[in-house]
């Protein structure tokens, strides 16, 4: 069963269910998914796995970033509401890597490609975030190889 067809499962579980929350964030990531599909080559176009997971992966961050604008402007229901829709996404992303993992792959990047210095640090982002494959954010894949360069 490829993602898709995991998340129109899920769906019909959702229904019978009657978890309305849960039900709404699933036909919005499976919006997602069909409008990243028409962009890719039409309305009958299965994604892969990796281009789903980046689908779900936006989706996620569009939820982060709400639930940090939403508590700095004083709308705590708002970032609440958020805050769930997060959880039901997260279910189905990988567990992302831990500090020591982190550690491992930034490590593992810069021996491979011999980096010195930050200059290179595009060549060590664009290398450590394909290990990592989804598993952890821009922004701390950053910062780690920044610490390790600088």
């Amino acid at each position: 069963m490829d993602f898709q067809e995991q998340i129109d499962s899920d769906i019909k579980e959702a229904m019978k269910a009657k978890q309305t929350a849960r039900l709404g964030v699933l036909r919005m990531l499976k919006s997602a998914l069909k409008n990243a599909a028409i962009e890719l080559g039409g309305a009958e176009v299965r994604l892969d796995a990796a281009a789903a997971q980046a689908v779900l992966r936006k989706e996620a961050k569009k939820r982060q970033d709400s639930i940090e604008g939403f508590s700095k402007g004083g709308r705590q229901d708002l970032a609440d509401k958020e805050q769930e829709e997060l959880l039901v996404l997260n279910a189905y992303l990988p567990q992302p890597l831990s500090p020591a993992e982190l550690q491992t792959v930034v490590d593992a990047a810069i021996a491979e490609l011999g980096a010195t210095s930050k200059a290179q640090m595009g060549a060590v982002m664009k290398l450590a975030s394909e290990k990592a494959a989804g598993r952890t954010d821009g922004r701390t894949l950053s910062a780690a190889v920044s610490a390790k360069l600088g």
